[in-house]
């Protein structure tokens, strides 16, 4: 038996019989065949920053860390293996004078997975990472590789871009890149009203706009950013709400003081939204998109569609004044451009996502059900790297290209070795 393997947020544990860690493709091949011949499951994982089960097996894992490395560039186009981490490519990639269109806020994903599950930034005219894949190499259940695009073998291509692994491990990855850039970074605190009938303007008016809204206070952090030409700033980055009270050490603080003397919960969401305030600092995108983090939490994110956004927050504002539930942790709010892959949360609908988070080891079965209830109400989809207790009949019923989805799946992989008991809920229908 191996050591036993957890997620970042330490809510999902497995003990894998067998683990692989190829460096070639190669590997990836003699990993799935021989997880084939023995009659075990075979999972793939990254940096483990997915909170749902998607990695977790008692049979064969694989970890993609040691096949990694930034393989060709041509034009503005980089084909780089699956394990790369966002964080390692970057760089790389600026040395070739190119840079990620968009990126999240965390950068410790292997570029694998944050392509299958369809992790995204911010921004309404910027995609998701998923839609970043102009070509890609896939390793089949029975040991094939096949290399797919728009042109070659599209339905295998528009099925594998975000498809969590059920179909197949990505070899490599082909991304469509932009000419490097550096970013401005702008934070300012408003009130929740004011932030809401200005966003459309804000979202309208910067490259990427997004906001943290701390239900207590009523308050909301605006954070921004665009292009700029000047140079990077001069010494050490601090950014407030994001930096210390979103990641670091002082969230951990105030989080268990409201929990544990829940009058100070107010003034504490109060004073973190007052932190918020400040930015004007300037770096290369690849530094400036991402964050330290610090502080482990787990986290229910929902694309809903764009036009239905607000009027989500709105509901959920509503929830919070009738129940009186008090949450120290900021709701997050960003829109998403839509694509054509057909298991993206943001397929065929321009999208805003709406993230709730707690901290780890506490209790968000009554909150997180709570949003996902309000999800609901808007045809929300379920970032499928972050918690939902979505199953095969109501994923069908959001997806226009689920049926299509589901062919291509089986026909790839008709044993199911790469399903675990957390995939079979969400792609096969329960008795």
């Amino acid at each position: 038996m191996t050591e036993i393997w957890r997620n970042w947020s330490g809510l999902q544990t497995a003990s894998p019989a067998v683990a692989f860690t190829p460096v070639e493709e190669t590997g990836i091949v003699a990993a799935v065949r021989e997880a084939a011949a023995r009659g075990l499951p075979l999972r793939v994982v990254g940096s483990g920053h997915s909170f749902t089960p998607l990695c977790v097996t008692g049979g064969a894992q694989l970890t993609l860390a040691g096949h990694a490395g930034l393989i060709a560039v041509e034009g503005e186009q980089a084909t780089v293996k699956s394990g790369t981490t966002i964080r390692s490519l970057g760089p790389l990639l600026r040395q070739r004078g190119l840079g990620l269109a968009n990126q999240g806020d965390i950068d410790a994903q292997a570029i694998a997975g944050a392509v299958g599950t369809g992790t995204h930034g911010t921004g309404k005219g910027l995609g998701n990472f998923s839609s970043m894949v102009r070509g890609l190499r896939l390793v089949t259940a029975d040991g094939s590789v096949i290399d797919c695009d728009g042109e070659h073998e599209p339905e295998i291509f528009a099925a594998a871009r975000c498809s969590i692994g059920a179909i197949g491990i990505f070899s490599t990855l082909t991304l469509a890149c932009v000419p490097a850039y550096s970013l401005r970074e702008g934070l300012t605190v408003r009130s929740l009203d004011s932030a809401l009938s200005g966003f459309a303007e804000e979202a309208a008016g910067h490259r990427h706009a997004e906001f943290f809204w701390f239900p207590l206070s009523d308050k909301a952090v605006v954070k921004t950013l665009d292009p700029t030409d000047a140079a990077p700033s001069r010494g050490r980055r601090f950014r407030g709400v994001k930096e210390l009270v979103l990641e670091n050490g002082a969230l951990w603080t105030m989080a268990q003081l409201a929990r544990v003397l829940p009058p100070l919960t107010g003034p504490l969401a109060r004073f973190s939204a007052v932190l918020g305030g400040g930015g004007g600092f300037v770096d290369h995108s690849e530094r400036l998109f991402p964050s330290n983090r610090l502080v482990r939490f787990n986290e229910m994110e929902y694309a809903v569609p764009a036009e239905q956004g607000l009027d989500c927050i709105a509901e959920i504002r509503a929830w919070f004044r009738q129940t009186g539930t008090r949450v120290y942790f900021p709701v997050e709010f960003r829109y998403v451009a839509g694509d054509d892959v057909w298991l993206s949360p943001f397929s065929g609908r321009d999208s805003a996502t709406i993230a709730v988070h707690r901290l780890a080891g506490e209790d968000f079965t009554a909150y997180f059900a709570a949003m996902e209830a309000i999800f609901a109400n808007h045809r929300g989809r379920p970032h499928w790297g972050k918690l939902h207790t979505l199953k095969a009949a109501q994923l069908a019923a959001l997806y226009p290209d689920w049926e299509r989805f589901q062919a291509v799946r089986r026909r790839l992989d008709p044993k199911g070795l790469f399903l675990n008991d957390y995939l079979r809920g969400l792609f096969e229908p329960q008795a």
